[in-house]
């Protein structure tokens, strides 16, 4: 099974035990990572249906579309699955900052050999 998913036209997502993909999100246009998340079959079939981001709240245990709440969207451009079908790649047009804390990514701090956190200054909150 392992060779088809490597080699097959067809999408075939390989779920852990929890029924879970990781998706990694990028702007489409700047290539900028904006998120990490989890999506499980209806999250992955909601998305590809509608072309809004959806994901699975792990600590909610539900389904939910990015932007619902707070009105910043994403907006599907490409999904792309990696090479044994473990990973998505989403690549999207952001309606507003990606981040629940109001920055364009989650990613906003960088981790310092001491430990600390640096948080960079490309990434203030909007």
């Amino acid at each position: 099974m392992d060779e088809q998913r490597d080699t097959t036209d067809r999408f075939l997502p390989r779920f852990d035990a929890a029924g879970l993909v990781t998706a990694i999100v990028v702007d489409a246009d700047t290539q900028a990572l904006l998120m990490v998340a989890h999506m499980n079959a209806d999250a992955i079939e909601a998305t590809r249906a509608t072309g809004q981001a959806h994901f699975w709240s792990r600590s909610r245990s539900a389904l939910w579309r990015k932007g619902e709440t707070s009105g910043n969207g994403l907006t599907l451009v490409e999904m792309r699955v990696d090479c044994d079908q473990d990973a998505l790649l989403l690549r999207v047009k952001p309606a507003g900052p990606a981040c629940h804390t109001g920055r364009r990514s989650c990613f906003y701090r960088r981790v310092e050999a001491d430990g600390g956190l640096t948080f960079l200054a490309d990434d203030a909150q909007g």
